[in-house]
This record gives structure tokens, C-alpha cells and sequence, in this order.
């Protein structure tokens, strides 16, 4: 029966992110909120797997298609609900639907990619190339709970509602999926200083700023994150 834990854990991952995609259409907060527990629900099913002894290639495949819905296709859904409400949306349309916000629904494509490339590595779970789709999805779905934060008529709402700046954040955010960039893992092996150095930096900072900033750290974390890996990493790799 343990063995089928982390499988039961990671479907209710699935899920989750399956009732975000329809609740985007109602209301994009909650949807985000849900994303954000699909997050700890794809935390626990690995945890459980490792303390378990629950491995298996089954569970492996399960793991990553949960990922594709809730960490591709629910940010993606959100991101385009958001698109639509973009106050400089081009005119372009087919029968009077807007085509720039489908440009949304390459993130699922790259999101994909992304995870049958992790699939298929063999070079050990350390270190990422590329940014994990998790890390991705929380990207994407800090937009309509920063919007939240600020207010409708707050300049940051305005930025970050231009049709421009969001489109920059779509192709940001597929070049970071499949990038070659190594970016290293939050998973600790022990809880030694000098073996988790670049970790525990990066939480303290992270919560500090999410302390003072809210959901607006949320890219600072994103961008402090890759900056530590291009350091750390880089610096661990030629040593």
C-alpha cells in the first residue's frame, strides 16, 4: 500500500491543477491559490517516494504529466485570462477573438519540453538545467496576485497589464524552461552549513523579501535564484 502513496499524492497534484484551469475563468486569485498547492502536493510526493522507498518509473511518468497540468497548462490558462484584460491589447482578431493572448499556451508547450528533457537526464537531480516548471509556474501566477496586492490603479497594475510587458514575460519564461542554464535544487541531502551554503542563503533572502514584499518578491526570488545558481554552481563546477 505505501508504495501507491506518492502515486495518490501526485494525482491529487492532477487534480488540483485541473480545478484551477476551470476556476481561472472565475476567479484568477483562487486559481493561482490552487497552483500554489499543487506546488507543496508535488513537494510531498517526491518526499514521500525518497522516505518511502517508493521510486518507480511509473510513479516517475504519473509525476511529470500532473506537472504539465499544473504547473503548464493552469499558469497558462491564468496568464491568458489575465492577457485579456491587458489595457493595450492589439486588435488583432479572428470573429472578434483576440489572438495575442493565446501566445499564453506556449508556456504548456515549453513546459513540456522541459520535462521530458529532465525525464530523460540521467546527470543526477543536484543541479537543473533550466528552470524547473514549478519555479515557472510561480512566475506566472505572482502577475494576478501582485494585481491584487497593488489595485486596479496602481502604476505597477498598469505595467504589469501592459500587453508588452506580458508578452516579455511569455518568451522569458519558455527561454528559462528550456534553457541550458544549470540552476541548483532546493533538496537537502543533510542539513550541514558548508554542503546546503547556497540553500540556506537563498531561503533567508527569500523570506525576508516575501516578509516585506509579499507577492511582489515573487520575481525578485525567481531572478535571485538564477543569479545564485550562475554563481554558486558555476564557481562549484570549476572548482
Amino acid at each position: 500500500m505505501k508504495k501507491h502513496l506518492p502515486n495518490l499524492v501526485s494525482s491529487l497534484n492532477l487534480l488540483t491543477g485541473s480545478i484551477s484551469i476551470a476556476l481561472a475563468f472565475y476567479d484568477v486569485e483562487l486559481a493561482s491559490y490552487l497552483v500554489m498547492a499543487a506546488m507543496i502536493l508535488d513537494f510531498l510526493d517526491g518526499a514521500l517516494a525518497r522516505w518511502l522507498n517508493a521510486r518507480s518509473e511509473f510513479g516517475k511518468q504519473l509525476d511529470s504529466l500532473a506537472d504539465l497540468v499544473s504547473f503548464g497548462m493552469a499558469p497558462a490558462m491564468i496568464l491568458y485570462i489575465v492577457f485579456l484584460k491587458s489595457w493595450n491589447l492589439p486588435g488583432i482578431s479572428i470573429s472578434y477573438i483576440y489572438i495575442m493572448p493565446f501566445t499564453a499556451f506556449l508556456i504548456p508547450v515549453f513546459s513540456a519540453l522541459r520535462l521530458a528533457r529532465f525525464n530523460l537526464d540521467n546527470s543526477g537531480k543536484d543541479i537543473f538545467r533550466g528552470l524547473p516548471t514549478p519555479a515557472n509556474a510561480l512566475l506566472i501566477i505572482s502577475i494576478p496576485l501582485i494585481i491584487r496586492q497593488y489595485g486596479e490603479s496602481s502604476q505597477i497594475t498598469h505595467f504589469l497589464l501592459d500587453t508588452y510587458t506580458l508578452t516579455a514575460l511569455i518568451l522569458l519564461s519558455c527561454f528559462l524552461l528550456v534553457s541550458g542554464i544549470h540552476l541548483f535544487s532546493l533538496k537537502f541531502q543533510n542539513f550541514r552549513w558548508s554542503e546546503n551554503k547556497i540553500r540556506y542563503i537563498f531561503l533567508l533572502t527569500a523570506v525576508v523579501l516575501f516578509v516585506v514584499l509579499r507577492f511582489a518578491s515573487i520575481p525578485l526570488i525567481i531572478a535571485l535564484y538564477i543569479i545564485l545558481s550562475l554563481i554558486f554552481v558555476k564557481r562549484e563546477g570549476n572548482a
